[in-house]
Formats: structure tokens, sequence, C-alpha cells
């Protein structure tokens, strides 16, 4: 069985297109009664901006732990490998798991960093978010 290891710009490149997307998401505002509305347009797009800059980015952090996490997969695979008589191939496939299991932690934690600190942003300037 002939096992084929994708580049690791393809697997991070689906890793992204997998995670929520920072730019396509926002909190619901209940505009019933908040005495800021006229306001709230403004504040979504500076508390965008801020959370952006929070989290560090989804995009910048799944790349860092695909690079992390690929580094201590293949020392991992390679150990193991060395040992079933395959250093290389043991490298190669911990390399690739370690890759996708570290960006995507990284990813999923970016994510909730910046959906916290959105929601934080528009509360602490009078508006209701509901998710």
């Amino acid at each position: 069985m002939k096992i084929q290891i994708l580049p690791s710009t393809l697997v991070v490149s689906l890793l992204l297109s997998g995670c929520a997307s920072q730019t396509g998401w926002t909190p619901v505002v209940d505009t019933y009664g908040d005495p800021n509305i006229a306001r709230l347009n403004q504040d979504m797009a500076e508390c965008q901006q801020l959370a952006t800059q929070a989290s560090g980015g989804t995009a910048k952090e799944t790349a860092i732990g695909a690079g992390v996490g690929g580094l201590i997969g293949a020392a991992g695979g390679a150990a193991l490998g060395a040992a079933l008589g395959s250093p290389g191939t043991g490298a190669a496939l911990g390399a690739a798991a370690g890759g996708i299991g570290g960006a995507t932690k990284q990813g999923l934690e970016a994510e909730n960093k910046y959906k916290s600190a959105y929601n934080s942003c528009l509360r602490q300037r009078g508006h209701k978010v509901v998710n």
C-alpha cells in the first residue's frame, strides 16, 4: 500500500477553508431599547478590528499551529518510524498528523478569542449581544 503525503501548503489551505472565517461571522445584537443604536454600525466595525487584533488572526494562528505541530509530529514520527525500521516515513506521517492537529487547535482557539473579544467589545459599548 502506497501512502501519499499532501504538501503542507495544501493541508494548511484546506484547514483554513474549514475554519469559520473571522470576516464572515458577526454577533447578533438585540437592538430593542438600545440607547446606543445610532452608533451600532460604527461600534461593530471598530469592535471587529479590535477583535482581529486581540485574537492574532485565524490564518496567522493556524499557520503557527501547523508549523509547531508539524515539527513535534515529525520528531515523534521519526522516533516511532526508527523503531519500526522507517524513520523517514514515520517523520513524514508524524509531521502531517501533527501539522493538521496543531493547525486545527490554533485556528479554533483564535476563532474563539475573536468571537469573545468582539462580543465583549460590543457589550462594553452598551449593546445587548445575543450570541
